[in-house]
């Protein structure tokens, strides 16, 4: 962004006035200065360029190109330039805006003829101080003022304008237009260092001929609006600031324009109402709530939902938020430990409650609470919710307390005994995600913590694999598999040993029926019998 403490006008050396040849109203004045006659009804043209004879009708003559390289641009469409009778084209050598440049060869007409709402716009080049020359005194009518803008990029704009529109909209160019007056007069010349975008500070000061800025707001966008809030508020042309800040507090804004906003407004400060409705949804004030209670609230509000379609919409909602690899994560604290163990304890004991209502054989039991879901799919979903959380703590590392705790569910594991397979094999599919995590090292749990729970839940996991294979659920068998055999040899060779064992009974009776440990079975019996023995051996040498 350009300092406007920075612009500057510069001094004028007089020359000498051409006198305009009188009587020639009628012919049409162009904007630049040519020798060639400019294109009319009296002059036809072919159509060179290939363009509608619609535009054709618009475009002036040009100088012969240099190269073949030269190429017909366009300017900004939403200019004044595209009304009839205003330049549209714009040569290679120059650029051209709204209005005109009074040519050398040629004419001008009256002030009183010329249309107040044009702008022109020039390359500085050599014939500058020709173009200069012609009115380069009192007689200058409404372009009385050239700005001199040079970009950060080395590409430089000159803009011939009218000092009264200047002043009018801009207090800065008004008071370097005062003081330019006040010690000389003719052609004031302001130079504006340092611009980041040339055509963005084109279209802001092509604003100042509009009497409905709001409209052509409309047309370019929230992003390029930003910009020209930007360079409005730099040269304090307060009615454009206004009209930005209304327009963009009434528009939706995608995630970077809300981004390029918070940026502007970091910067600068913008003292209006609208501009503190705009902060209102930039910046979150007075949040009575933090993000950690926030994020509890989400957490329960998921596990408690009803409804199955739109309790799995919520959780990779709630998920993706709370996923450290998001977006809305950066600079965030993390999550509360006590508050998400809280709520997988709540699961698990609603869980508890379900399975004895399964197998109770007490009628009593069965009718305290009638439900008018099946009692299969109220169990199906706790155990969704707690696979759910472990997802999320794992995300965070913060799982490793969870198998401690689905250890020490005594409770379940008798009731597992006594189940039927339709319910019992639920209770392995949450066995079966902690022993993925722990095979696959997305969970490093202690030596006890490990030991702990292949003791506990690793002969049901035994029974209950040929129904995680009917009733899979999104669960990855050949991940089990290998999980378990990976999480059975980091225990010790002892240890190993009897569960090893258990699983060798169990596949030579059940076969597919149960997990296929082969590859890690092979791995323990080499390293408790083949290397155990050579190295004992060596040692009794």
């Amino acid at each position: 962004m350009h300092d406007p403490t920075r612009l500057k006008s510069q001094p004028h050396h007089h020359t000498r006035r051409r006198e305009p040849p009188p009587h020639h109203h009628h012919r049409r004045a162009w904007c630049c200065s040519f020798t060639v006659p400019p294109h009319s009804p009296e002059n036809p043209v072919q159509n060179p360029t290939g363009l509608p004879k619609k535009t054709q009708s618009f475009l002036k003559p040009e100088i012969p190109p240099k190269s073949s390289s030269n190429s017909i641009s366009s300017s900004f469409p939403y200019s004044p330039q595209n009304r009839p009778g205003i330049v549209t084209r714009i040569d290679p050598r120059r650029i051209l805006s709204p209005g005109r440049v009074s040519p050398i060869d040629e004419p001008t007409r009256p002030v009183n003829e010329i249309p107040k709402n044009q702008v022109a716009i020039c390359e500085e080049e050599e014939q500058e101080e020709q173009v200069s020359s012609v009115r380069d005194d009192c007689s200058l009518g409404i372009f009385d003022v050239r700005l001199n803008l040079k970009g950060k990029n080395g590409n430089g704009l000159v803009l011939e304008l009218s000092s009264e529109v200047l002043s009018t909209n801009s207090c800065v160019f008004a008071d370097l237009i005062g003081h330019y007056r006040r010690n000389s007069r003719g052609l004031c010349r302001i130079e504006v260092p340092d611009v980041e975008n040339l055509g963005v500070f084109r279209d802001t000061i092509e604003l100042m001929f509009e009497d409905d800025i709001a409209r052509k707001l409309l047309r370019v966008g929230a992003y390029r609006a930003i910009d020209v809030l930007e360079v409005s508020a730099g040269i304090k042309f307060n009615r454009s600031v206004l009209s930005c800040l209304k327009y963009l507090e009434a528009v939706p804004w995608t995630e970077e324009e809300e981004e390029k906003l918070r940026s502007l407004f970091n910067k600068m400060k913008f003292d209006h109402e609208t501009a503190r409705d705009i902060s209102a949804r930039l910046y979150a004030l007075d949040m009575t709530d933090s993000q950690q209670t926030l994020s509890k609230q989400l957490v329960w509000s998921v596990t408690t939902c009803v409804d199955a379609n739109s309790r799995n919409e919520l959780k990779s909602l709630v998920k993706g938020l709370l996923c450290k690899s998001s977006v809305y994560e950066k600079d965030c604290p993390d999550l509360n430990k006590v508050d998400i163990f809280a709520i997988c304890q709540s699961c698990i004991n609603s869980l508890v409650s379900l399975l004895e209502e399964a197998t109770s054989t007490s009628p009593s039991v069965r009718s305290v609470k009638k439900e008018d879901r099946p009692l299969i799919e109220r169990i199906s979903k706790q155990v969704d919710n707690i696979i759910w959380l472990l997802d999320i703590l794992l995300d965070h590392q913060m799982a490793e307390d969870l198998v401690d705790i689905w250890t020490r569910q005594s409770q379940l594991l008798g009731m597992h005994k006594c189940a039927s397979p339709l319910v019992r094999y639920e209770l392995s599919r949450v066995t079966a995600m902690l022993f993925i995590a722990m095979g696959t090292g997305k969970m490093h749990c202690r030596s006890e913590a490990r030991s702990g729970l292949l003791q506990t839940w690793f002969r049901p996991m035994l029974l209950d694999f040929g129904w995680l294979q009917r009733c899979r659920k999104g669960l990855d068998m050949k991940a089990l598999e290998e999980a378990m055999g990976q999480a059975l040899l980091t225990l010790p060779l002892k240890e190993q040993y009897v569960l090893f064992m258990d699983w060798f009974k169990c596949f030579s009776k059940h076969g597919t029926e149960c997990p296929n440990l082969s590859k890690s079975f092979q791995i323990w019996w080499r390293r408790s019998f083949l290397r155990g023995s050579e190295t004992h051996a060596s040692e009794s040498r």
